[in-house]
C-alpha cells in the first residue's frame, strides 16, 4: 500500500453517481477533521463508459484500477444498453475489473440494525442482533468451469453444459479468508458445499477441514450442506458468524441473507485478491444493491450502503480500523435518530433525499470525535 492512499471512484450508472457523491463527501470530512488524505481518481465504467468511450471499460480505467490501492464502485447497468450484444453490456466491465485485478474473494456482511429491525421480513426476535458475514469464493466454479455452452444434438434438440470445478489452491485460498476474519469476530466458520451429491463438495469439506486442522484449529468449524444452510438462514439466522462457500451457492445465499435485513440499500461488499508480500491486496468495494435507474437522479436513494463500503476500504485497504469503526458508527446514529430514506422509511420516521443522509452522516461523524 503506497503512502498515498491512492483511490480509484467509478461511479458508474444509474444512482452510482449520486451515492458516491456521499461517499467523496465523508472522504474530504477524513482529510479536513482528521487529517487522513486520500488521493482520489475518477473512471468511467459500465454504460457511462460506452457512452464515453464506446466500451464498457477503458484500458485506461483498467490500468489505473490495477495502481491504486483500492477501487470504490457505484453501480452499472440499465435498460438503456439492454439491447447491446453481450460482451458490450455496462456489466461486462464490472467482471473485467473482477477478471483483471484477480478478485477471488467477495465478502458480503449483512447485519440488521437495531433501528430497523422491523423492516425485515422475518420476525423481530429472529433478526434482533444478527451479524453475519458470507465469504464467496468469485473466480471458480460452475459460471467459469469448462467445458461449457449449449450445442444441438442430432435429434434437432438441444444441450446446456456447465461445469462445476475447484482445485486444492483455490478452495484454500477462500477458506483462510474466512478463517483470517472469523479469527477477528466470534471465531465460528461454517463451510457450505453440497458433498452428498457433488464430487467438487467433498474435495471442498475436505480441504477446508485440511486447512483447518493444519492452520486454524483455534477456530471453530462447522460443515452444512447448502439447502440446509438456505433454510437455516430463514429459521435460525444468528447461529452464524462466518459462512464461506462457493460461487454458486455465494451468489444464491448472499442475496437470501441481504433480504434479512430489511433494504439491499443498506449492505455493503468488498471483492479482496491474494495478498502480496507486504500485505497489499488488490480490492474492490461496491453497495449490493444495483443501478436503480427507475430512481436514478430523483435523489431519493439510500447512500449508507456506498458508506458503509467505504468503511470496508479503510479497514481492509488501509487498516483504518478506528475510522472504519468511526463511520459504521455514524450511521448506526443516523438511523436512531429516525432518518430514513425512501427504501428503509417507517412510520414515524423522517423521509430524507441521499443529499441530507449523506450531510446527516458527517454531521453525526463532528459529534462522534467532539
Amino acid at each position: 500500500m503506497s503512502d498515498k492512499r491512492t483511490m480509484l471512484i467509478v461511479a458508474g450508472d444509474g444512482i452510482g453517481p449520486e451515492v458516491m457523491s456521499e461517499v467523496l463527501r465523508v472522504i474530504e470530512w477524513l482529510d479536513k477533521r482528521l487529517g487522513i488524505p486520500f488521493d482520489v481518481k475518477q473512471g468511467l465504467v459500465g454504460g457511462a463508459s460506452i457512452d464515453a468511450k464506446g466500451t464498457p471499460l477503458s484500458d485506461e480505467t483498467m490500468a489505473l484500477a490495477l495502481e491504486v490501492d483500492a477501487v470504490l464502485l457505484g453501480a452499472v447497468g440499465g435498460p438503456r444498453w439492454d439491447s447491446l450484444p453481450f460482451e458490450k453490456k455496462p456489466e461486462r466491465g464490472l467482471l473485467r475489473l473482477r477478471k483483471d485485478m484477480a478478485l477471488f474473494a467477495n465478502l458480503r456482511p449483512a447485519p440488521v440494525f437495531d433501528a430497523l429491525v422491523d423492516a425485515s421480513p422475518l420476525k423481530p426476535e429472529i433478526v434482533r442482533g444478527l451479524d453475519i458475514v458470507i465469504v464467496r469464493e468469485l473466480t471458480g466454479g460452475v459460471y467459469f468451469g469448462e467445458p461449457r455452452g449449449i450445442e444441438t444434438l442430432p435429434g434437432g434438440g438441444r444441450r446446456g453444459v456447465n461445469t462445476q470445478v475447484y482445485t486444492t489452491d483455490e478452495i484454500r485460498r477462500i477458506a483462510r479468508v474466512g478463517f483470517e476474519l472469523a479469527a477477528k469476530r466470534s471465531g465460528r466458520v461454517c463451510s457450505v458445499e453440497k458433498s452428498n451429491v457433488m464430487e467438487s463438495g467433498l474435495l471442498w469439506r475436505q480441504e477446508v477441514q485440511a486447512l483447518h486442522d493444519a492452520d486454524f484449529a483455534h477456530i471453530e468449524l462447522s460443515h452444512m450442506y447448502a439447502d440446509n444452510c438456505a433454510m437455516q438462514l430463514i429459521r435460525d439466522p444468528r447461529q452464524f458468524d462466518v459462512i464461506v462457500t462457493d460461487n454458486l451457492f455465494g451468489d444464491m445465499l448472499s442475496d437470501e441473507a441481504a433480504m434479512l435485513t430489511g433494504s439491499l440499500g443498506m449492505l455493503p461488499s468488498a471483492s479482496l485478491g491474494e495478498a502480496d508480500a507486504k500485505g497489499r491486496r488488490r480490492a474492490l468495494y461496491e453497495p449490493v444493491h444495483g443501478s436503480a435507474p427507475d430512481i436514478a437522479g430523483r435523489g431519493v436513494a439510500n447512500p449508507l450502503a456506498s458508506l458503509l463500503s467505504f468503511a470496508m476500504c479503510l479497514r481492509w485497504s488501509f487498516n483504518l480500523t478506528e475510522e472504519a469503526a468511526l463511520i459504521e458508527a455514524a450511521v448506526t446514529g443516523v438511523l436512531g435518530g429516525g432518518l430514513r430514506t425512501a427504501d428503509i422509511m417507517q412510520p414515524g420516521k423522517a423521509r430524507v433525499s441521499t443529499r441530507v443522509m449523506g450531510e446527516s452522516v458527517v454531521r453525526e461523524l463532528d459529534k462522534l470525535i467532539s
